[in-house]
């Protein structure tokens, strides 16, 4: 078997044989065998390349059919976290190459290999919290996929049963590196004092808690799953006994069918009720894919009745006579102008102000506090308060 000589080979292999590796892995769990003419056409029909690949057991070939070897798949799957098989004896072999260390490093006198067993058993560390992360998510797809695409009845219970028994040897492992990390070494930890080991030691706790929290929500859901496979059943059960009875004339005889049907008040034939659900006007505003919706919907709505459109009797010939309509607007810029360059309080100046029009008490109390909110920084408001009409009015000079 020829092997590759150093990384760069290895990576500069896969890089130029991407699309083929591609290829090959979406289809690794299809029905039908990769062809080895398909093979080609994504090499540019350059057999070398392929041969290349099977002399360094990257693909192997059956036939005129090809696959990934089982190394290089393991390796995809769990690098792009595709992975479905759970296997805890990796767990298992790591906690075991973490005592051997430790004791290495205790009995150790010399400081480089002491340091050299320390960060094997960093690395150990950290491959144990992401690999006891990893079984647990495959562990929850696994249960997902089982419950909802396995259709052998018995197989959908086995093994739901067998992923359990995982889930019951992840909860194992986890209390052992517990009681790793906590009691057996502790020697090891106080001795060992290297901030890296810490962090780590943290980083592992704090996922090993979250997997036992994880495992708690699968073990509630595989007793769920497993009672629905159960109900399901018993009601199969019922129903090819009523089947029977049925087929048979004696389901009327045989049952007290007619007077269970009688006494059942069950709307299941029943159409379900549909409730409209109002949009805000703010989703209809803001939303981007609001109106091409709309125009969706418009379409399949679109009646085949044809509808013809009244049309309106002519508009009189007065409502086309142009009006206008004059209002004469008070300018405060002038009224503030000629209150600054006098001497009267505020209040004297607006009631004796010559207006363009007529002015009653309410539009002058208007104009009064439109100048003060307007150009309250001209005026100089004292504490003084004048009365006019039952109203009081601060005395106010310009400054």
């Amino acid at each position: 078997m020829n092997t590759f000589s150093n990384i760069k080979e290895l990576v500069a292999t896969l890089s130029r044989e991407v699309n083929l590796l591609s290829e090959m892995f979406k289809k690794r769990k299809s029905i039908k065998n990769f062809q080895y003419d398909y093979a080609l056409d994504l090499v540019d029909n350059n057999d070398k390349r392929i041969k290349y690949l099977l002399d360094r057991e990257v693909i192997r070939q059956n036939g005129s059919n090809l696959e990934i070897d089982d190394l290089f798949l393991q390796f995809f799957e769990q690098i792009l976290n595709a992975n479905e098989e759970v296997n805890t004896s990796y767990i298992n072999e790591n906690i075991e190459k973490i005592k051997q260390n430790i004791d290495y490093f205790l009995n150790e006198n010399n400081e480089q290999r002491k340091y050299n067993y320390l960060r094997e058993i960093k690395k150990t560390l950290r491959n144990v919290g992401n690999i006891t992360l990893r079984n647990v998510v495959d562990l929850k797809r696994n249960i997902d996929n089982t419950f909802k695409n396995e259709p052998n009845y018995k197989n959908k219970i086995a093994k739901l049963n067998n992923l359990d028994n995982k889930r019951k040897d992840i909860i194992r492992l986890i209390e052992h590196t517990e009681l790793l990390l906590s009691n057996d070494s502790i020697t090891f930890f106080k001795s060992a004092t290297d901030e890296e080991l810490n962090r780590i030691v943290v980083l592992l706790k704090i996922q090993l808690q979250k997997c036992t929290h994880n495992l708690i929500e699968i073990e509630k859901q595989i007793i769920d799953f497993l009672n629905q496979i159960q109900y399901q059943n018993t009601v199969l059960e019922k129903l090819r006994l009523i089947k029977y009875l049925k087929d048979q004339f004696t389901l009327e005889t045989s049952t007290d069918f007619k007077a269970v049907i009688n006494n059942n008040n069950a709307v299941v034939f029943e159409p379900n009720p549909s409730y409209p659900l109002k949009l805000s006007l703010e989703f209809l505003r803001s939303d981007e894919g609001v109106y091409e919706s709309i125009l969706k919907i418009s379409k399949q709505m679109q009646s085949a009745v044809k509808t013809s459109l009244t049309l309106a009797d002519k508009l009189p010939e007065e409502y086309l006579k142009t009006q206008t309509e004059e209002e004469i607007q008070i300018n405060l810029e002038e009224v503030k102008n000629g209150f600054v360059a006098s001497s009267y309080n505020l209040l004297d100046f607006v009631s004796a102000y010559q207006y363009p029009k007529d002015v009653s008490f309410e539009e002058l109390v208007n104009i009064y506090c439109q100048l003060v909110s307007q150009f309250e920084a001209l005026f100089e408001i004292s504490d003084k308060y004048q009365e006019k009409e039952n109203m009081e009015f601060a005395t106010i000079y310009p400054k």
